[in-house]
């Protein structure tokens, strides 16, 4: 069990290969929803990580991995989300801010209301590894509600988003640093 939402299963995919400096353990590596195993919509491909021996322990993930999990998640909902009133208020969202950007809002609400943020995630997150990065491609669908004084909420509109972001970790002075990119 990994968290609430996501098992993986780790076991060996074949016999261990001993050699007189090192053992060579193939894992399995696939993460399901928590308490369903279901089957992932990918086709896991086999890599062969480059021969090297001046580190105790070298790790390797395959995108097959990567695409499990975001599989996971999707389907355990992960990728949903509501942001509250309370966060809204805090960074002081309200209709009135959304009213001077797109002015059909100010049909809806004269009064300024909070709002409430819902984001969702329409498609599975891809997940894609090159030589040095890895990508990320995202769909969702961000959905604008007004809070209205009866606790009710009024939908004013949904933007539809489709994000590419690249990901690259380096080694710097022993210790693992990443940096983020948004493509488009």
């Amino acid at each position: 069990q990994i968290d609430d939402l996501a098992e993986v299963d780790y076991s060996l995919s074949g016999l261990p290969a001993v050699f007189q400096t090192f053992i060579d353990l193939d894992l399995k590596g696939v993460v399901f929803p928590a308490g369903n195993h279901t089957d992932s919509p990918y086709m896991a491909a086999s890599f062969t990580i480059p021969d090297q021996s001046d580190s105790m322990l070298y790790l390797a993930f395959s995108e097959y991995f990567f695409q499990s999990s975001s599989f996971a998640y999707y389907t355990a909902g992960a990728f949903n989300m509501t942001i509250a009133e309370e966060t809204c208020s805090y960074f002081n969202i309200n209709t009135e801010i959304f009213s001077s950007i797109i002015p059909e809002v100010a049909k809806y609400s004269i009064t300024p209301y909070p709002v409430m943020l819902k984001l969702m995630s329409t498609e599975i997150p891809t997940i894609s590894l090159q030589q040095d990065s890895f990508t990320a491609e995202i769909q969702g669908s961000v959905e604008v509600l007004a809070i209205l004084p009866d606790s009710t909420t009024q939908s004013l509109f949904t933007l539809n988003i489709a994000a590419n972001t690249s990901i690259s970790l380096n080694r710097f002075d022993q210790k693992l640093m990443g940096s983020l990119c948004l493509n488009r």
